[in-house]
């Protein structure tokens, strides 16, 4: 506040003294050098000037003129201008009157010379005011486009931790859902199960602070969480990787792989009767990342073109929060009895 109030007060004394001095250099080409009647009147006009529009801005202030201001406003504004606008006038008249700065020969009435004042003195506060408020305007607009920057950020980062919020718990449930299936049948793979669970849960606490991770990281929680679902499925599940070692640095949203992963799980691999196949992919393609998932099963025609539950639709606004239309994500039949899950991302060059 009080830099703002320094640099007011500095542009006013720089603005009345630049006019002074701009007068005092016409005068000094254009008049009589032995006119000594100008100069004092030249200072009465920057004195009475830095008065009278600090008292303009302070009635702005009280009467909550500044803007943006709201319409029915513009009248209270334009009557305090004209009113600072005449008191201006007047009292510089009626000054030069009584110190009588004015030459007696071609003296004038104080009627003439406060009219004439007002049609050569009154631009100056119009001058003022209109200098006063472009820069208001463009302080405003620039304040606004700031805040709406950090409005924006605030927003991103906040649906980037709900939605890592809702993941999580919704990832353990299916996950203690497997282990449960396992206690009675056989406590020792239970336990075993329990173990791959720590692990899982270990990886993905440290994920949740961070925007992107290594995706050689997300893959190691891939395989950790399918090593847990193996325990269940058995046989019935065939896992198969097919991962260029050249994408293992590249970014990508922590948990995504293993939400399209799970997906496959609970939608295709657990619904089908003998189990079936999962084969995740990872390669470039037209300078993207590319991330697929093959998993058997078959999708229904709604699903197919809007896919289905939490988990496809945290992929796609996670995808749109972090790289905008440079993602994509699309899930479809490749033929009646395989579903593919695949996500392009732009490919992040590691800084040297």
């Amino acid at each position: 506040m009080r830099s703002k109030s320094s640099l007011y007060w500095w542009c006013q004394l720089g603005g009345w003294l630049l006019y002074g001095l701009t007068m005092v250099f016409f005068a000094y080409i254009f008049e009589n050098k032995d006119n000594h009647i100008l100069y004092p009147r030249i200072s009465i006009t920057i004195l009475f000037g830095l008065i009278f529009t600090h008292l303009l801005r302070e009635l702005i202030h009280r009467f909550e003129l500044r803007p943006p201001i709201q319409q029915q406003k513009w009248w209270l504004l334009t009557i305090t201008i004209l009113g600072v606008v005449v008191l201006y006038n007047l009292t510089n008249s009626a000054i030069v009157e009584w110190l009588r700065m004015y030459n007696p020969t071609i003296k004038v009435s104080v009627e003439k010379r406060f009219l004439a004042n007002l049609i050569l003195d009154s631009p100056l506060i119009l001058v003022w005011v209109s200098i006063y408020y472009i820069w208001h305007y463009v302080e405003l607009g620039t304040t606004t486009e700031i805040q709406k920057v950090k409005l924006e950020s605030l927003v991103k980062e906040l649906e980037l931790k709900t939605i890592k919020s809702h993941i999580n718990p919704h990832f353990i449930f299916n996950a203690l859902n497997s282990i449960r299936a396992l206690v009675d049948e056989n406590p020792e793979r239970a336990r075993t199960a329990i173990t791959e669970l720590s692990n899982i849960l270990r990886s993905s606490m440290q994920a949740e602070k961070l925007e992107t991770v290594p995706f050689e990281r997300e893959l190691n929680i891939v395989k950790d969480y399918l090593a847990l679902e193996h325990i269940r499925f058995e046989d019935r599940l065939k896992v198969e990787y097919d991962i260029d070692e050249d994408t293992l640095d590249q970014p990508v949203p922590p948990m995504m792989l293993q939400t399209l992963v799970e997906n496959a799980i609970k939608h295709g691999i657990g619904k089908q009767k003998d189990g079936g196949q999962i084969k995740v992919i990872s390669d470039y393609r037209d300078n993207h990342h590319e991330l697929i998932v093959l998993n058997s099963g078959n999708l229904n025609g709604s699903t197919a073109t809007n896919g289905d539950g939490f988990g496809l639709n945290s992929t796609r606004n996670r995808l749109k929060l972090l790289f905008g239309e440079r993602a994509t994500f699309a899930i479809r039949n490749t033929t009646d009895s395989m579903v593919e899950a695949k996500v392009q991302m732009p490919v992040q060059f590691a800084h040297s």
